[in-house]
Order: C-alpha cells, then structure tokens, then sequence
C-alpha cells in the first residue's frame, strides 16, 4: 500500500505539483482568509492530479519503450486501472471543490478553463507545432481564478508574469528527452526547433518574466 500510494504521488509529476500548489495557496492567501486559501489549494491540487495521471497513462508505451523506470506505471508501483481510477476521482473533487468552494462560479470555470487546456496537451498538443499554448491558457488563467474568489481582476504583471515563466519552463522540461522524443514523433515546438534554440527561447522567456516582476 505504501509503495502504491507514492508511485500515485510521484505520477501526478509530484515536484511541478507541489510547485503550482504552493504558488497557488500564496496567491489565494495574499487576498483571502488561510481556510479559503487552502481549500483553493486542494482543488488546484485535484486538478493537477488530473493533468499528471492523464499525462502519465497516455504516455505510458512511450515510457516502456523509452525504459523510463523512474515512471511508476513501467516500474510497476501501479497499474494503469489505478491511475484511471485516479483520474476519475480526482476530477470529480477538482470540480466538486471549485464550483462548491471560494472559486465560486467564475472562478471554477476558470479553474476548469485551464485544467482542460492542460488535458488537452496530453492528449494532442504536446505533439504539435501549438504545445506552448495551454501553458499559457491555464497559467495564464490561475491567478484570474484565484483572484476572482476576492472579487478582483489580477494586476496585469502577475497574469503577464505567469505565462512567462510558464513557457520557460516547458521549454526547459523538453530538453532532457528531446532527442528521445523526435525518435517517439513527439513533436511539439521544442522538439522541431532543437536543444540550443529551446535553451534560448527559455532563457529569454525567463528574463522577460523577471524584468517584468522588477518593473511592475
């Protein structure tokens, strides 16, 4: 049950979720109260659980043929009708805790606005020309989520600062399997630009978001 319970943690894309979730309950508390904060957090928390299992059940012949031991599904930690079960659960709580919670109705659906953006790069855009794009739609649309539980619209830099440091990362995520990923046809925009140029576009990305923190 142990070893079961942190390969379902580690297939979520554990570090990247922590992250998002951290970033997530310091924006909310900076506007709300530490309880509603929290529970914004768990559904953020719900949601990216959705985006890590899928992303691991639909690469999961890509990971084996990769050798990719690391993953829990090829490592055998679980199995794939405990990850769509997951899957299942999971979304009903991103929803559930939402649409019921400090969300409210605008901002549950931008919550769900950028939670189907990110599903949607596992299932089609990670291997196109457009995979930056649900980067910026889903990090783009967390702190108008967030912010819309206080009745707010974000500053401009922050929604500006978010997609920014998005793009870099996934820029920067690509890098390490791009190689593997030409030879598996994942062919999304780092991929087809190559290592040197996914390390500028990162870079730059990067910069713009820290100069836009500076100049806010």
């Amino acid at each position: 049950m142990r070893s079961r319970l942190i390969g379902m943690a580690k297939a979520t894309h554990f570090g990247p979720t922590v992250l998002v979730v951290s970033i997530s309950f310091i924006l909310s508390i900076t506007q709300l109260s530490a309880i509603k904060s929290f529970w914004i957090a768990l559904a953020i928390l719900a949601g990216q659980c959705v985006v890590g299992w899928t992303n691991d059940l639909l690469d999961y012949p890509l990971d084996v043929a990769a050798g990719r031991q690391k993953k829990p599904l090829v490592a055998g930690d679980v199995s794939p009708r405990q990850i769509q079960f997951g899957v299942a659960v999971a979304l009903i709580l991103a929803i559930a805790l939402s649409f019921l919670g400090p969300l409210g109705i605008r901002g549950g659906l931008l919550h769900m606005l950028g939670l189907a953006s990110a599903t949607a790069y596992n299932f089609w855009a990670k291997s196109t020309w457009f995979s930056p794009l649900p980067y910026a739609i889903s990090f783009g649309a967390l702190p108008w989520a967030v912010y819309s539980a206080a009745k707010k619209n974000p500053p401009m830099w922050i929604f500006v600062d978010f997609i920014l440091v998005s793009l870099s990362f996934h820029f920067l995520n690509v890098i390490k399997d791009l190689e593997w990923d030409r030879t598996q046809l994942v062919l999304g925009l780092p991929q087809r630009i190559g290592k040197k140029w996914s390390a500028v576009s990162a870079i730059l990305l990067l910069a713009s978001g820290i100069i836009t923190l500076i100049s806010r």
